[in-house]
């Protein structure tokens, strides 16, 4: 059977360090700021990210270069191997589409999942990948399992200001004026396909307070199967946010003390683009 290696994205939260580590391939997602090329945990790192920011940089997420994609797929199938290419959620960026296609010119050696995972479940698709591997599943069978878990996860986000959401066109400016004026705080989802209105709140108290109850009821009803056979996991993430996101954390594990909490991790900058600092975000998936 051949050797199957894995690739993902930064977008999964991994940085090239934690990628020697787990012998993986972590493809850097490129930023243009204020007109300059950059390259997420290579020359721009999260605490630069957030400096641009605040300073009201001109900001665009962007897509990594076709060459690149294929240069480093060349390498690693070189000795025989096959590939699980596991990239952000379809519905949020071109950059799976783009894999997709250029995967059909290896022969099925190269599997791309579009599981529709970003960040932190996108980080656990990984070590699920690497999990499977190490069990002896070929590239294929990974990606199946992969995509059949594709929407056993939630991710709940509380943002801190309608700044960012204004600025990268998603919310007109008149609402986010009215918003900032009546002290809203948005909580966001993403169930798989993309980033959507979840709830308004007033306060980061009771942004925790929605949260925590929205993956109550998660784990109730919708993975209320998965919680009978111990597989639902919990994860905690953040932008700029780190000491906040250790507090929600123990609240978490004092909430939901049957269902194992992984880690805390900054949220991709790839959303974090669209959301600003500040941010807290609680996530649940299903573990293979």
């Amino acid at each position: 059977m051949a050797n199957v290696k894995i690739v993902t994205d930064s977008n999964s939260g991994i940085t090239q360090k934690e990628a020697e580590e787990m012998g993986i391939s972590v493809i850097p997602m490129p930023f243009v700021i204020n007109g300059e090329e950059f390259f997420e945990d290579i020359n721009l790192t999260q605490p630069e990210f957030y400096e641009y920011l605040k300073s009201d940089a001109d900001v665009h997420t962007s897509q990594p270069a076709i060459g690149s994609i294929t240069e480093l797929w060349d390498k690693l199938l070189a000795d025989g191997s096959e590939i699980v290419h596991i990239p952000m959620s379809s519905g949020l960026s071109e950059s799976c589409h783009t894999a997709e296609t250029l995967a059909k010119d290896y022969n099925g050696r190269v599997q791309v999942v579009d599981n529709q995972r970003i960040s932190i479940t996108q980080r656990l698709s990984v070590l699920d990948a690497i999990k499977l591997k190490n069990e002896g599943k070929s590239a294929k069978e990974i990606k199946d399992a992969l995509i059949a878990s594709k929407f056993d996860s939630s991710i709940y986000i509380s943002l801190n200001t309608l700044k960012y959401l204004k600025k990268g066109g998603r919310l007109t400016p008149a609402a986010a004026l009215i918003g900032t004026l009546l002290g809203i705080r948005p909580v966001l989802q993403i169930q798989g396909q993309k980033l959507d209105a979840f709830k308004k709140v007033k306060t980061m108290r009771k942004a925790k307070e929605v949260m925590i109850e929205a993956i109550r009821n998660d784990l109730t009803n919708r993975f209320a199967d998965f919680v009978k056979k111990g597989e639902m996991r919990i994860f905690v993430a953040h932008t700029d946010n780190d000491e906040e996101a250790k507090i929600f954390a123990e609240e978490l594990k004092e909430n939901f003390p049957d269902i194992p909490f992984l880690y805390i991790n900054p949220l991709s900058l790839s959303v974090s683009c669209h959301i600003g600092p500040g941010s807290l975000a609680v996530a649940i998936a299903r573990a293979l």
